[in-house]
């Protein structure tokens, strides 16, 4: 039984490192976040065999997705993209809002392509959105036609 645990954990952790595009691993992330936040999490830094080298830092981000319990955060909707950006062929960003009844949250997703496989280049998350809008409602943001 415990082998069988085992292999399950280790085929699922492959499904997710075996996509072939940035929106391919970011829907298999956000398909497992709604069961799983943390496993969400792991299988998108298993992506990246450089990110062993980073275990504690990933650790507290994982404690961190943790702590967005439904007693803290309230029910998980889902998740809308806010913005993509292509830096080349082989580095994007990806920018997505996720919904839950207290708070909007961010997610970037950094992605990277250093030969014929996509991997997670970095993740971060914040709680900032409100400040970004209310920086962005501001008179001087504004464009004016200028006829």
């Amino acid at each position: 039984m415990k082998n069988l645990l085992i292999l399950i954990l280790l085929c699922s952790s492959l499904n997710i490192s075996s996509q072939s595009t940035p929106k391919e691993l970011l829907d298999s992330f956000f398909s497992t976040y709604a069961e799983s936040p943390e496993k969400a999490v792991r299988d998108l830094y298993a992506t990246n065999k450089w990110t062993k080298v980073k275990k504690d830092n990933i650790e507290k981000v994982v404690q961190t997705i943790n702590s967005l319990t439904e007693d803290f955060m309230g029910k998980y909707y889902g998740n809308e993209l806010i913005i993509t950006k292509k830096l080349s062929q082989s580095f994007a960003l990806y920018s997505y809002m996720i919904k839950y009844d207290r708070q909007p949250l961010r997610f970037i997703f950094k992605f990277y392509k250093p030969n014929d496989k996509w991997m997670l280049f970095a993740f971060s998350f914040d709680d900032d959105l409100d400040d970004e809008i209310k920086e962005a409602a501001k008179l001087q943001n504004l464009n004016f036609d200028k006829n």
